[in-house]
């Protein structure tokens, strides 16, 4: 009996994982979709866009592995960011600003193709993209 109970919880234990972490992941998109809406409305609204997530109410929000998103306003006028997250080809993938996860390492660097970076979720294209970095 205890091993039938051992058999069975060897096998459920990695899918209740993957199922924890792919829920993970779907809130991490969904926070990234709602805060930038609100940083596109802050900014449609004839405002620059704010230094920070508090600007919006949204300081210290956490995703869902316990760590703060990342924003990062870009400065105005001409120029890339030097911080801006990058893309394989190391070109910026935004344009105003860039909002992310690290991901459930917590770990992140510009570059999309870094390691460190495949599990993030970011926003790229503007917002046409919300998703993990190794898919971009």
């Amino acid at each position: 009996m205890v091993v039938i109970i051992g058999i069975l919880a060897g096998l459920a234990i990695p899918k209740f994982t993957y199922v924890v972490n792919k829920a993970r992941t779907a809130r991490a998109i969904g926070d990234i979709k709602a805060l930038q809406v609100d940083l596109m409305s802050f900014e449609a609204s004839g405002q620059p866009l704010p230094a920070d997530l508090s600007a919006i109410g949204r300081g210290g929000m956490l995703d869902p592995w316990g760590n703060p998103y990342v924003y990062y306003p870009f400065p105005p006028g001409p120029g890339k960011p030097g911080g801006a997250r990058k893309d394989k080809f190391l070109v910026p993938v935004n344009s105003t600003f860039d909002l992310y996860s690290a991901g459930p390492d917590g770990d992140t660097v510009p570059p999309f193709l870094a390691s460190q970076s495949q599990d993030d979720i970011v926003r790229a294209n503007d917002g046409g993209y919300v998703g993990v970095a190794r898919n971009f």
